[in-house]
This record gives structure tokens, sequence and C-alpha cells, in this order.
């Protein structure tokens, strides 16, 4: 398998369907709008985009399936999945806020082998292959050397649909606003853990992120130099709705700032 080859073409794909969505921008009213959940919106640029993306996708590898966000596509693959967000950031879209990206990973049985995160608005294509140095527009790059956490700038979501840990979410703010230069929330998961990648930002955390939301990007951090963790330390990030990524010189000690936020301990807490 040709992981360089592939992740160039898929490249090209998210470039495309980015300038499909940055198009689209300003044809978007409120009756294009549909509401998923509690503060969780699509429109027809994500499902359209989407589309493109399998369509495209099934093309470079006819036997793979897909875990796309919107679901245009229920074909799971033997070994080779492509994981899709089409439109991460999609509130942001929708009020012309940046930023807001396309992000595609690649899967062969358990491990991510290729990811690709195109944060459109400013035109910036973080990407890599497994085997092969992480890249932002052709240019390789590692994640920071930071190594305290009092010298570092965090990224981090804000919870947008469960608020079950919102308490022990706010201790980790106000613990972090301390103890660190300043934390940061874009709205899109995407683009913070491709600024990871890249090394504007030291640390990212965040709870119940959904597959597509990260799995582009925590893998360029792995070829860029960084770690990805559960808040436990433990290597189930992508599908444990658990997610804290970083330089890897300071994850150790990044992770005492978000131990309240562990699933045990808030399973603990929620028993009479």
């Amino acid at each position: 398998m040709n992981y360089l080859d592939i992740c160039n073409q898929t490249v090209e794909l998210a470039r495309e369907v980015g300038h499909f969505i940055k198009n689209e921008r300003d044809k978007i009213s409120s009756d294009v709008i549909e509401a998923k959940g509690t503060n969780d919106f699509v429109t027809y640029v994500d499902q359209a985009a989407e589309k493109k993306i399998i369509e495209k996708l099934s093309r470079i590898l006819p036997e793979s399936g897909f875990i796309a966000e919107e679901g245009t596509s229920n074909k799971k693959g033997e070994v080779y999945n492509w994981i899709i967000d089409p439109l991460d950031g999609t509130t942001n879209f929708i009020h012309g806020a940046p930023p807001y990206a396309v992000s595609i990973g690649l899967m062969e049985n358990d491990r991510m082998v290729v990811g690709v995160v195109y944060e459109i608005t400013l035109d910036e294509c973080f990407y890599a292959a497994m085997g092969h140095p992480a890249y932002l527009n052709g240019k390789e790059i590692t994640v920071s050397q930071t190594s305290k956490v009092a010298h570092s700038l965090i990224a981090t979501g804000f919870p947008y649909t469960d608020f079950h840990r919102m308490e022990t979410f706010m201790e980790t703010l106000k613990d972090l606003f301390k103890n660190s230069h300043g934390v940061r929330r874009l709205g899109s998961a995407a683009t913070d853990l491709a600024y990871v990648a890249c090394g504007r930002y030291d640390a990212f955390y965040e709870y119940n992120l959904k597959p597509w939301d990260a799995a582009a990007g925590v893998f360029i951090i792995q070829q860029a130099g960084g770690h990805n963790s559960t808040f436990s330390n433990t290597d189930d990030y992508l599908f444990g709705k658990e997610l804290v990524s970083t330089n890897k010189i300071l994850h150790k000690e990044f992770l005492k700032h978000v131990e309240c936020l562990k699933i045990a301990n808030f399973l603990k807490e929620e028993k009479p």
C-alpha cells in the first residue's frame, strides 16, 4: 500500500471539497440549517460535501468502507475504513466565523495510516502518511518543544451537547487559566489538533469527541512527534470519547491537570 500516494490524492480531494464549501458559504440562511440535537447543526453543504468525498475516496480505494459524520454511506471495509468529517466547525460556518475544516483519515485495521485536515478559511492543509513526516502546505511540521504546562498554550472544546461533566470541566479551565499561558476554543477540533501538530498549541483536551472529529488530526500529531491518549493515559482515545493530545514532552504533567475529567471518576461520582 502506497500511503503517500493515497495521502496526496486525499489532499487534492480535501482542497477540492473545501473550495466547494467556501463557495457555498454566502448561500447559507436559516431555512437550510437543521438541528441534529441541542446545538448540533447540519446544512446541505455538510451533506453534499460528504457525498463528494465518499464518491472520490471510493475511486481511490474501492475496497474501503466509511465512518462518516452525516451517514451518507454505511459501507464497512474489512481492512480499510475512511473516517470523515466533511465540515468540522459547522456552527462557525453558518455564522461566517473561522475556522472550519475538512477532516479525512484512513484507518487500516485498527491503526490510522493517513490524515488530512484542510482548514478552509486560511487555505491551510495539514497532512501525513504512515512512514512519512507531517506537512503543512508542503512544508514539514513538528510539535512544539515546550516542556512545562506553565509555559504552554492550550486548546479545548466547550461542551455543547453533553453537559454532565460541566462542573469538572470548569475546574480544569480554572486550573489551566492560572497555570498556563492561556486556553483557546476555536470551535473546530480538527483545526485545534492540526495546530498542536505544527506547534501553535502545546496541548489539546476535550471529552465526548466523535471519531470523525479527531481521526485525521491525532494521526498528524503522531507523525509530527506528538502524543495522544485518553485522560487515563490509555490508547483507546479515538473511540473512547476522551482525548488529550500534546507535544509529548509535557503529556504526563498535562494529564494531572485534566484527571478530574476521567470517565472512571465521572462514573464514580454518578453512583448513589
